[in-house]
């Protein structure tokens, strides 16, 4: 492996986990000045927005706020859904629906 090819992996692990907003039961506007704190205080052109199960409303709500009333030059740039097996302490399992909202700044001219 290349000095290159290590240097490129480390920066592109310690972007995107800065730059990760993870959605649980606060309301919706907490994750909001999360969101927004991410696009302006650290110069990031691109947040994720996690949430799974019952936050999903919520993190969908939160990308919808920013969009639309804080962060207007925001674009949704991509939208992943997918489903996780979770085994709890009894053995049994469960599936628990999860979404990723990847929003970007659009460059401005």
């Amino acid at each position: 492996m290349t000095e290159e090819t290590k240097e490129a992996r480390t920066t592109k692990k310690e972007r995107t986990d800065e730059n990760v907003i993870y959605v649980g039961h606060k309301p919706p506007m907490s994750y909001v000045l999360a969101v927004v704190t991410q696009f302006n205080t650290n110069s990031s052109d691109e947040v994720i927005i996690k949430a799974r199960g019952r936050s999903i409303s919520t993190a969908v709500d939160t990308a919808e706020i920013v969009r639309n009333r804080f962060v207007t030059d925001v674009i949704i740039k991509e939208i992943k859904i997918s489903t996780e097996s979770i085994t709890n302490e009894e053995g049994r399992t469960s599936n628990v629906s999860s979404i990723e909202i990847c929003l970007t700044k659009t460059k401005s001219k």
